[in-house]
C-alpha cells in the first residue's frame, strides 16, 4: 500500500501551509535593473502561481549591495519594500506562497558592477568582474550576519511567507565551507567546525530575528551537497554541516544543491553546455575567453530525471528535519518517486520556466511532459532577461 503524501496535497512548512508540494526554485530573472521590484518581476513570479505551484522563489535578495552578483539584482533594504509588497500581494492573489532567497554572494560578486567591494575567505579573484574579492575580516562576518538577519525583518514587512538563504555554490557561506576555497588558519578556517561558523551564524542570526517578529514566516536553507569538484565540499563534510543546522533548530526545511558558481555551475545543470550562448552574452575579451576554453569551465553533464537523489536520499536517511529535493524533476512519476522516498517538497526550475502553466496541466493529467529539453540555453539569458528560448521571452 502507497502511503507517501500525494505531491498535490497541502503541506506544512514551519508556520505556513503550501496548497501543494511543489516549489519555484530559485532562478535569477534578470528583471530588476534598477535592483528595485518592476512589473516585469511580478509578472515572472505571477505565471508560475497561477500555474499552480504551491510557492515561488524570488532570486535574488541580497544582504547588501556588495553581496549581489552584480549590480540588478535586489538588496534588501527600505526603498525596496513597497516593490516587495506589491510582488507578495500579487503572488497571494493567485493563492501561492512566497519565498525570498537571502545572502551574500561573497567571491561570485561582481564588484565593479556593484560598485562596491566583494567579500571572500581569503583574497580571490573573479574573472568576471576582472576584480579581487577582499579577505573578510571578523568584523566584516559579523556585519554579514547582522545583514541576513535585517534582510529577514525586511522580507516580514514585505509579506512574505518564507526566506532562503543561501549556503550553496560557493557563494559567502559556501565559500567558507570550502576546503578549496578557504585557506584560512583562523576561527573561520581549518576544521570543518570552523569553516561551518558562518553558514550556522548566518541561520541562527536569521531565526533569532524571525522569532523576535513573532516567527510568522518559515526558514529554509540551499545547501551544497557537493561542489563536483576536486578538493572542494564533498558530500561527508555537507552532511555533517546539515546535521549541525538541523541540531541548531533554525531551519523548517532544507534544500539539497551542488555545483559551484566559481568553479562548475553545471555540476547542477546537467544536460547541454551552451558555450558559444554564453561567450555571445559577453563583449571582448571575456567573449573571445569564454568561445575559446568555455569548456574546460562550462562542462557538459547528462541529464537524467532526479539527477541528485542519490546523493540526497542519503541526507534523508540521516536526517529529521523537512528536505526539499531539487535537480531534474519536471514529470508526476518523478515526483511521485520523491515523496515515496521521503522527501517533503520537490523544486522545479528549467520546467517552469519554460512552462509556468505546467503544474496544472500535469495536476489534471499526469501524462503531461515538460516540453523542457535540458539545452541549457536559458542559462546565458540572465545577462539580459531570463526566459526559455524554446517558448521565447514572455511579453513584460
Amino acid at each position: 500500500m502507497n502511503t507517501s503524501p500525494n505531491v498535490f496535497s497541502p503541506a506544512q512548512l514551519g508556520p505556513i501551509t503550501l496548497r501543494n508540494r511543489i516549489i519555484k526554485a530559485a532562478t535569477f530573472e534578470a528583471a530588476t535593473p534598477e535592483a528595485l521590484v518592476t512589473d516585469d518581476l511580478i509578472h515572472y513570479h505571477r505565471r508560475p502561481a497561477a500555474g499552480g505551484v504551491g510557492m515561488t522563489t524570488v532570486a535574488y535578495c541580497a544582504v547588501t549591495p556588495g553581496g549581489r552578483t552584480d549590480a540588478r539584482q535586489i538588496w534588501m533594504r527600505p526603498e525596496a519594500l513597497a516593490g516587495l509588497r506589491r510582488l507578495t500581494d500579487a503572488i497571494h492573489a493567485e493563492g501561492a506562497k512566497i519565498s525570498a532567497q537571502i545572502g551574500h554572494a561573497g567571491p561570485v560578486a561582481d564588484s565593479r558592477s556593484n560598485r562596491a567591494e566583494a567579500l571572500a575567505p581569503v583574497k580571490f579573484f573573479n574573472p568576471i568582474a576582472m576584480r579581487f574579492a577582499r579577505r573578510a575580516t571578523r568584523d566584516d562576518i559579523l556585519d554579514v550576519m547582522a545583514a541576513h538577519a535585517g534582510a529577514a525583518r525586511i522580507a516580514i514587512d514585505a509579506g512574505f511567507d518564507a526566506v532562503e538563504i543561501h549556503l550553496g555554490h560557493n557563494y559567502l557561506a559556501s565559500s567558507f565551507l570550502s576546503p578549496l576555497v578557504n585557506r584560512r588558519a583562523d576561527e573561520f578556517g581549518g576544521s570543518l567546525e570552523n569553516r561551518a561558523k558562518v553558514a550556522r551564524g548566518v541561520v541562527n542570526a536569521v531565526r533569532q530575528a524571525v522569532d523576535e517578529q513573532g516567527g510568522s514566516i518559515a526558514v529554509t536553507a540551499k545547501l551544497n551537497m557537493s561542489d563536483g569538484v576536486r578538493g572542494g565540499i564533498n558530500l561527508d563534510e555537507s552532511l555533517q554541516t546539515a546535521r549541525w543546522l538541523q541540531d541548531d533548530g533554525g531551519l523548517d526545511a532544507l534544500e539539497l544543491t551542488a555545483g559551484s558558481s566559481l568553479l562548475n555551475p553545471m555540476y547542477l545543470f546537467r544536460g547541454g553546455a551552451p558555450v558559444k550562448e554564453f561567450a555571445a552574452a559577453f563583449k571582448p575579451p571575456m567573449s573571445w575567453g569564454i568561445r575559446a576554453s568555455g569548456n574546460k569551465f562550462i562542462r557538459k553533464y547528462p541529464y537524467r530525471e532526479a539527477f541528485l537523489l542519490r546523493e540526497a536520499k542519503q541526507f534523508r536517511a540521516e536526517l529529521s528535519l523537512p528536505l526539499i529535493l531539487l535537480g531534474g524533476i519536471t514529470n508526476r512519476e518523478t515526483m511521485d518517486l520523491a515523496m515515496a522516498e521521503g522527501f517533503d517538497f520537490v523544486a522545479m526550475g528549467r520546467a517552469l520556466l519554460a512552462e509556468p502553466d505546467l503544474l496544472a496541466r500535469i495536476e489534471a493529467d499526469g501524462s503531461v511532459r515538460s516540453i523542457c529539453n535540458h539545452c541549457n540555453e536559458c542559462m546565458p539569458t540572465i545577462y539580459s532577461h531570463t526566459h526559455c528560448t524554446l517558448t521565447g521571452a514572455p511579453d513584460r
